[in-house]
């Protein structure tokens, strides 16, 4: 192995342990193809041939359009006609009238029926994905003042359920006064509680 060769590796060591030290970095981007003035020349030129192919396509459908109206309605030829040919050639007419009259109604069934499906079917499709409209959701920046507000507990409204309720005031209960009952034993007795014992009753 030649002196350059071994060269050339180090190299790429270093470059592949340079590159993988920084994972963050974004790939590099490959240059476009086309420069800027060669991709607006080739989109101008399909513009144009896009144009040639509208117009060559609107030149055939009238042409198209000519040719059905020649098959189906020739031009009429009422010189040297007798008034008896002049009436068969209006009643041949008329026939006819009434012939795409018929057709022409019947497609008008047909394309209110379809009209009337699409609507049925457009209103399942609104149903199933629901009736109201999803709001467009605007962008809010996160910034850490609005994080600080919200996680800062001393400005958030702490519920006090007590403060609607009514307040009642308890009766308070007679309580008796409790006495040592040896000192009332000791007052009933003898003479001087007979006297307080009649005199009670």
């Amino acid at each position: 192995m030649g002196l350059q060769s071994q060269r050339c590796l180090c190299d790429n060591k270093i470059n592949f342990h340079f590159l993988m030290s920084f994972p963050h970095l974004p790939p590099l981007q490959k240059k476009p193809k086309y420069s800027a003035t060669r991709r607006l020349l080739l989109k101008s030129k399909i513009l144009k041939k896009a144009e040639k192919l509208l117009l060559q396509e609107e030149e055939d459908k009238s042409i198209e359009r000519e040719n059905t109206l020649k098959q189906n309605a020739p031009p009429l030829k009422l010189t040297g006609l007798s008034v008896q040919e002049l009436q068969e050639l209006c009643k041949d007419l008329h026939r006819k009238i009434d012939i795409v009259d018929e057709v022409r109604y019947d497609l008008e069934i047909k394309v209110s029926r379809n009209e009337t499906e699409i609507a049925s079917l457009n209103q399942k499709v609104i149903s199933l994905k629901g009736k109201m409209k999803r709001p467009n959701l605007k962008r809010v920046k996160k910034s850490d003042d609005m994080f600080g507000a919200i996680a800062d507990t001393s400005k958030l409204m702490k519920a006090d359920f007590k403060a609607n309720l009514k307040t009642v005031k308890k009766e308070e209960e007679k309580k008796e006064e409790v006495t040592d009952w040896r000192k009332n034993v000791e007052a009933m007795s003898g003479m001087e509680g007979r006297k307080k014992l009649f005199n009670a009753q």
